[in-house]
């Protein structure tokens, strides 16, 4: 005859719960806005009960912070897949993968891309991880400049930084892609923007070197 089954011990989280809410928090942001976020919401729309997530998180920002650290990561592997490919496509191909990622990751991961960048929602002394992935994805952007450039410049990382961020964010919120009338439109207009950034900054940092 089998023991007796153990009554009222704990069991342990399923991690694909923990997928499921994050998917629906994820999709919740893109559709509603950061606002709609709620632990009720976010459980009707993960299909469980509204007491399921937390099993995984303590509160809204805990879910909040889980996908910005996601977020970070997801983007610094990305920004490292084009800093490895230096050697082998060459220093101009580099930038402009570099480019593409930051930009295809906004598009693919808008709900994502919305809150990484908003300490108030995500408060990093609460949230270390956090604040440790965005730190990775910098240091993949300067080690992009130091690659391209041959040191470090914080000047030279911010003006990447903010291009494609810019570029990004018109694509995702700002009207852009919807003066586009399709993806392949919206493709080739980002493909002509990096295109020209990385032109010109390879130029003009030439020439700055040049006069140094």
């Amino acid at each position: 005859m089998p023991p007796p089954r153990a009554t009222g011990a704990p069991r342990t989280p399923s991690p694909d719960l923990k997928h499921r809410i994050l998917e629906a928090a994820a999709e919740l942001l893109r559709t509603e806005g950061v606002g709609a976020l709620s632990m009720r919401e976010v459980a009707r729309r993960a299909g469980v009960t509204h007491q399921a997530p937390y099993h995984h998180f303590e509160d809204r920002e805990s879910i909040l912070a889980e996908l910005v650290t996601g977020g970070f990561t997801m983007l610094a592997d990305r920004l490292a897949q084009a800093n490895d490919g230096a050697a082998r496509n060459g220093i101009r191909c580099m930038l402009l993968e570099s480019g593409h990622a930051y930009v295809g990751f906004a598009l693919t991961q808008p709900g994502r891309f919305r809150i990484m960048f908003r300490p108030e929602l995500c408060d990093p002394a609460r949230f270390p991880a956090a604040a440790q992935a965005s730190e990775r994805a910098h240091v993949e952007l300067m080690r992009m400049v130091v690659t391209a450039y041959g040191a470090p410049d914080e000047a030279l990382a911010s003006l990447h930084w903010s291009l494609v961020h810019g570029l990004a964010s018109l694509m995702v919120d700002g009207g852009m892609a919807d003066r586009m009338p399709s993806e392949r439109a919206r493709r080739a207009h980002i493909d002509a923007v990096l295109g020209v950034f990385v032109d010109m900054t390879m130029t003009s940092t030439a020439g700055r070197r040049a006069c140094a």
